[in-house]
């Protein structure tokens, strides 16, 4: 199980912005997302496929079955690398 903190454990207000999301940085572009959001959720507004992606939080390579369980805080770095098909 990944250790990163759940979304009710943070109290940092530098990390939210004042409409009540926070700051991340997705692919090397920062981004903001909605306070609580999970990695699975951040794929679904992204429009990716939970089975087509390999996600990377703070350098640190996620699991599918924990996408649900982590919620993003403000100053996470994520990584997402998706696979195409084709030949």
């Amino acid at each position: 199980m990944n250790d990163h903190a759940s979304a009710d454990s943070r109290t940092g207000a530098a990390d939210r912005t004042a409409q009540g999301g926070i700051e991340i940085r997705v692919n090397g572009k920062p981004r903001t997302v909605p306070s609580g959001q999970t990695v699975s959720g951040l794929l679904d507004a992204l429009e990716l496929d939970h089975r087509a992606v390999v996600v990377e939080l703070n350098r640190q390579i996620i699991r599918r079955n924990e996408l649900d369980e982590i919620a993003l805080e403000g100053g996470d770095v994520i990584e997402l690398v998706h696979f195409v098909g084709g030949g």
